[in-house]
């Protein structure tokens, strides 16, 4: 069972990036998906949510800027990121819940979690 993130980088104030969570040994559709991210000195917190069922969720801080989806086809989800801020820099984490949620949840109720991939958001 393995999650593994990928897409993180370096990208200017403005610019976008494209996180992709990779699930292998389970399948997905049957799990909501968080992301989560944690810069450096501070708590990780959840950015973004899409339940089973196809709900979205997003913090306050990322909701128009962040967009998450999920290709159950490709056992894959994904996090769109426009509009980057200096503040946006992180390593970001997806994580797995099994069944439906209706909010992004709090950490301790995921199943499993990837490794993470630094966003650094810098000119």
């Amino acid at each position: 069972v393995q999650l593994v993130e990928s897409g993180g980088g370096l990208v200017q104030p403005g610019g976008s990036l494209r996180l992709s969570c990779a699930a292998s040994g389970f399948n997905l559709d049957v799990y909501s998906i968080g992301w989560f991210r944690q810069a450096p000195g501070k708590e990780r917190e959840g950015v973004a949510c899409i339940s089973r069922d196809g709900s979205s969720f997003y913090s306050d801080s990322v909701k128009g800027r962040l967009t998450i989806s999920r290709d159950d086809a490709k056992n894959t989800a994904y996090l769109q990121m426009n509009n980057l801020k200096p503040e946006d820099t992180a390593v970001y984490y997806c994580a797995a819940k099994w069944g439906i949620v209706v909010s992004i949840m709090e950490e301790y109720e995921y199943d499993f979690w990837g490794q993470g991939t630094q966003v650094t958001v810098s000119s």
